[in-house]
């Protein structure tokens, strides 16, 4: 007798062991699955992106070579260049032009405000607005968007306080944009709705900013 109910027993204790695994085989086999899943969803949303703007070219600093670097855009659809300002920027014109693209993005400033001028805000702009009558020269049928500067993490902020002008040059470049009949584009709302995307720097920025980024310009190239 008692070996029978310790047979029945040691049944027992095996079927629920056989049946956790069987639960944790599955448990892992949905959880690779979901990764599997999401894994190929941006792989289709990059390539997604890559095809929606190839006609696009992205012009600005470090910042804008998140685009590339992440592996969100094409080399040849971003010219990001560390500590690019609106007077450097003139020198690429002609690589711009040949790349011949039909929209043009230009997000400049991080670097222009902590230019060391009396007046940084007023020598940046001067020289957007060069830059921009050169891209015009060059590119007559080019669509120009102006991006605003990204915000900074109050850490940053509080390491830089140059940074805190930000929201006025920003307001600069919007009043820039109207007077050069381009476009302007707001990216703050990316932010509102994703505060978790600074790099550990506070200035630059996560993979994820450059799909929200592109998210947010999509309906521009359409």
């Amino acid at each position: 007798m008692g070996n029978k109910m310790t047979a029945i027993v040691l049944t027992g204790a095996i079927a629920l062991t056989l049946a956790a695994c069987g639960n944790q085989e599955r448990e892992q086999g949905l959880a690779a699955a979901t990764r599997e899943k999401e894994a190929a969803a941006a792989t289709a949303e990059a390539s997604s992106y890559k095809s929606m703007f190839s006609s696009s070219v992205f012009l600005g600093d470090s910042i804008t070579g998140g685009l590339s670097f992440h592996g969100v855009l094409d080399d040849k659809n971003v010219m990001g260049n560390s500590g690019a300002t609106a007077m450097f920027a003139l020198e690429y014109v002609d690589d711009l032009a040949g790349r011949n693209p039909k929209h043009v993005f230009i997000q400049l400033g991080s670097c222009d405000l902590l230019w060391p001028t009396d007046n940084p805000k007023q020598f940046s702009l001067t020289n957007y607005a060069k830059l921009i009558g050169t891209i015009k020269e060059k590119l007559p049928k080019a669509k120009i968007t102006i991006l605003s500067v990204t915000p900074v993490t109050a850490e940053a902020e509080k390491s830089e306080p140059r940074y805190k002008n930000i929201a006025d040059y920003n307001q600069g470049l919007k009043e820039l944009a109207a007077k050069e009949k381009v476009d302007y584009t707001d990216v703050s709302p990316i932010f509102t709705a994703h505060p978790d995307l600074h790099d550990k720097d506070g200035v630059h920025m996560k993979a994820e900013y450059y799909t929200q980024l592109l998210k947010l310009l999509q309906d521009q190239v359409k």
